[in-house]
């Protein structure tokens, strides 16, 4: 057969909400769209496993955290490997595809390929074995690097780059692509993963894409009215190097963090411009593109800063796919375009569309399904609900589960049993909690079924079970994680 390339873009720490196509107020991402609106939109599309290195599991394996078997933060060492049965990028390789990576992959050990013919891999914007770093060393001095700037990787410090936009990040990931693009075996199909680490901090986008944004009124932080109190001065003596999970910023500081933070989005972007108008002839008329991140920010929504919670803004990412356009005011006959979609949907889908698409069989352990019935325009039937989780957080009382259906999201907190539910078709900014108005009952028996097999004891069948053990591996799947190791 005569099989597609494969393109997968992945943003990291983007929102859901934080695209022009999801009518986002003042952010522009005219190429991302294009991926949508030329192909299906995902509206309620999740991060299992809302943090960058479980999530990644999820990712490159099809399978759901629980079956992948981390369910939060930990960097595996060499001596506790991820063996996953099968992975994205090794199941296209043994069908005969050119596999590549450029960017952020955050597996370990950190070297090791997964399926990838060829790896440039960056995992920061800084420090050592880092390829981007490498690349940049050879065009500026030593002091002049990324680190140059003083915000730190996890910092909430919005400010703009010191480097000319070329050498940006996101500028080198694309440059890559381009060059492997020229010279890459034209007998054979790619499949090139470009992962960029932006929008994650460090907040220092290219000068004009922040002034772009600092010079406009932004949206402001929401806050539900089931959120404990935190007082403006809660700010104070924070750390502005490492971040913080809980946070109330005064607003020039979150208007710059803000502003930062869409100029980030909005320079990927703009280098996706660059991607799309090198390929929009013969490469692109044969290529399956699809663009999700791997968890969002809570950028000050609820008084919380990062990644890890099962709200909106970090739990729900960008999710869509489009098939290969033929061009010259021609339309591909079997995936229209311009579809919505509002099935619940994951990370552990990618994997099984992209191998669909391929024409390539879908391992036996793969617990995602393929999306390509929906790109149709088909309703498939499909999961009720999408059950998502983070296992315990830098406080012992923060691991959470979650379903989200396509117009609900029920959140049960395991070790103090606390409840939320929204509606999300009426509230998607999740200010209103409905549990104290409406009968429980119905979801926690859906979340005792997503549970029943768990080994930690979540429930015994009858009942939700607060204050067992949740660490960032399912026993049995990892190491044995106890406090305070819980991972940062």
């Amino acid at each position: 057969m005569n099989r597609p390339n494969i393109l997968l873009i992945v943003t990291d720490q983007q929102r859901g909400d934080c695209l022009g196509l999801a009518g986002h107020p003042v952010l522009r991402t005219p190429n991302m769209d294009y991926i949508g609106g030329a192909g299906t939109n995902f509206t309620r599309g999740y991060s299992e496993v809302p943090s960058c290195i479980p999530a990644r599991h999820v990712l490159m394996s099809g399978q759901s955290a629980d079956v992948s078997g981390m369910v939060g933060f930990y960097y595996r060492s060499e001596q506790s490997p991820w063996q996953p049965p099968a992975t994205l990028p090794g199941e296209l390789r043994r069908a005969g595809y050119e596999t590549r990576l450029i960017g952020k992959l955050h597996l370990q050990p950190q070297r090791r390929r997964w399926g990838f013919d060829a790896m440039e891999l960056a995992d920061s914007v800084g420090g050592q074995n880092n390829d981007y770093m490498d690349w940049l060393r050879e065009r500026v001095p030593e002091d002049q690097l990324q680190a140059a700037h003083g915000v730190g990787a996890n910092s909430w410090v919005g400010r703009p780059s010191h480097l000319p936009e070329h050498l940006s990040y996101s500028a080198w990931v694309v440059t890559r692509a381009l060059e492997y693009l020229e010279k890459r075996d034209p007998s054979t199909p790619f499949f090139l993963n470009l992962s960029f680490f932006p929008p994650h901090p460090p907040l220092a986008p290219s000068r004009d894409f922040y002034e772009r944004y600092a010079a406009l009124d932004l949206p402001e932080p929401v806050i539900g009215d089931w959120v404990d109190p935190l007082p403006p001065g809660a700010s104070l003596g924070l750390d502005p190097i490492g971040g913080s999970q809980r946070l109330r910023l005064d607003p020039l500081t979150m208007h710059y963090c803000r502003a930062a933070y869409y100029g980030l989005i909005n320079e990927i972007d703009a280098q996706l411009g660059r991607l799309f108008n090198a390929i929009r002839g013969s490469l692109l008329t044969n290529t399956f593109v699809m663009f999700v991140s791997d968890h969002g920010e809570m950028l000050g929504d609820h008084h919380l800063f990062a990644k890890t919670e099962p709200f909106e803004a970090s739990a729900r990412i960008p999710f869509m796919a489009m098939a290969p356009q033929p061009g010259r005011g021609r339309v591909n006959a079997e995936f229209p375009s311009g579809i919505t979609c509002d099935a619940p949907v994951g990370l552990q889908d990618v994997m099984p569309t992209l191998l669909d698409a391929a024409g390539v069989p879908i391992p036996a352990g793969v617990t995602g399904r393929s999306l390509l019935p929906f790109m149709r325009g088909e309703r498939p039937e499909w999961r009720d609900a999408l059950h998502g989780e983070h296992a315990t957080w830098r406080t012992n009382d923060s691991g959470t589960h979650w379903l989200v259906t396509a117009t609900h999201k029920y959140i049960w907190y395991s070790q103090t049993g606390q409840e939320l539910l929204f509606d999300l078709a009426a509230d998607p900014n999740e200010l209103h909690d409905l549990s104290g108005e409406q009968d429980l009952e119905p979801w926690r028996r859906r979340m005792i079924a997503a549970l029943a097999e768990r080994p930690e004891g979540f429930t015994d069948g009858q009942r939700l079970i607060a204050g067992q053990p949740h660490r960032a591996f399912v026993p049995g799947k990892g190491p044995v994680v106890e406090w305070p190791d819980i991972g940062r």
